[in-house]
C-alpha cells in the first residue's frame, strides 16, 4: 500500500527531501546544490579578517618566544665577553709598542757590536789594525802622563806604576800609534817614550825622542823592565777592564785643556834658571 503521509514542507514552502540514508548517514553533501558552494562578499572578507588576525597572532608569539635571529645575531656580536676581549687584545697599548722598539733597538745594537767586533778582529789579522799599543814612560805619576797626552791630543788611559807611567792608546788603526809617540815625544821635549805595538800577533818595541825613532828593543827584555801588566795586555792575557780595576787610571780624553796645565803646573818645579818635572 502506498505511503500517503506527507511530509513537512521546508521553509519556502516546497516539500522538505529525506536526507537521510538508507544506513543511517547523513547524506546532505550528496544533495547540496551549486549555490551552497559560493560565499557572499560580507561573509569572504570576515573569513580573511579571521584569518590575518590568527595569522599576525602567530607571528607576534613566535617572535616574542625565540626573537629575531638577525638582531639576536647582532646583540650577542655587540654584547659578547669574546667580541669585547678581541677587540681590546687587538689593540696593542703604549707599553707594548715601546718593548718592542726597545728589543729590536736591542736587537740592532747587538747586531752592530758583532760586525764591530768581527771587523775589528779581521783588520787585526790583516795588521791594518793593532790589537794593542802601549807607551811606556818614566814618569812617576799616571795623572801628569795624562795632562801630557791631552796636550799632545792623544786619547789614552794611563795607569801608574813604581817602575814608570804607561799609556794604553785608544787609537789602533793604520800608523795611528806611532802617530802618538812622535806626537808626544816633541810636546815633552826631552823626555823618551817606549812604543810597543801588537799587530798580527807580531810585537815591536821601538823607543821614540824628540818626536822621532831611535832604538829597537826585544820585547821579552822590553817586559822585564816594564810594568808588569804591559806583558799580560799585549799578549792578551788580562783583558784591559781587569787592568784598570787593579791599577790607578786617569782618562787623558776626560781631561780639558785647562785641567791638563792645572796639573802640569803642581807637577813642575821651576828653580833659577832650570825646571823639572816631579
Amino acid at each position: 500500500m502506498a505511503d500517503d503521509t506527507n511530509k513537512p514542507d521546508g521553509p519556502d514552502g516546497s516539500p522538505s527531501s529525506d536526507n537521510s540514508g538508507f544506513d543511517g548517514t547523513s547524506g546532505a553533501s550528496d544533495n547540496l546544490n551549486g549555490d551552497d558552494l559560493h560565499f557572499n562578499d560580507a561573509e569572504l572578507e570576515a573569513a580573511m579578517a579571521d584569518f590575518e588576525r590568527e595569522f599576525n597572532q602567530d607571528t607576534a608569539g613566535d617572535n616574542a618566544g625565540s626573537g629575531s635571529p638577525d638582531s639576536g645575531n647582532s646583540d650577542d656580536t655587540t654584547d659578547s665577553p669574546i667580541a669585547d676581549h678581541t677587540s681590546e687584545s687587538d689593540v696593542p697599548d703604549a707599553s707594548d709598542i715601546e718593548d718592542l722598539d726597545n728589543a729590536a733597538n736591542g736587537a740592532q745594537a747587538r747586531e752592530s757590536v758583532i760586525e764591530t767586533s768581527f771587523d775589528d778582529e779581521l783588520q787585526g789579522l790583516l795588521g791594518n789594525k793593532a790589537k794593542a799599543a802601549v807607551i811606556i814612560t818614566r814618569l812617576t805619576s799616571a795623572e801628569l802622563l795624562a795632562a801630557f797626552c791631552q796636550l799632545s791630543d792623544i786619547s789614552a788611559i794611563c795607569l801608574d806604576d813604581p817602575q814608570g807611567a804607561v799609556a794604553v792608546l785608544r787609537n789602533l788603526n793604520g800608523d795611528g800609534p806611532e802617530a802618538a809617540a812622535k806626537d808626544l815625544t816633541t810636546v815633552v821635549s826631552g823626555m823618551p817614550a817606549v812604543l810597543v805595538v801588537n799587530r798580527a800577533d807580531k810585537l815591536e818595541a821601538t823607543m821614540y825622542l824628540l818626536g822621532e825613532t831611535r832604538d829597537n828593543f826585544a820585547p821579552p827584555l822590553l817586559f822585564s823592565a816594564a810594568a808588569p801588566f804591559v806583558e799580560d795586555l799585549m799578549l792578551g792575557i788580562t783583558p784591559l777592564d781587569d787592568i784598570l780595576a787593579d791599577n790607578t787610571s786617569y782618562d787623558a780624553a776626560a781631561l780639558t785643556r785647562e785641567q791638563a796645565l792645572a796639573i802640569l803646573a803642581r807637577h813642575t818645579k821651576f828653580g833659577r834658571g832650570n825646571s823639572s818635572i816631579a
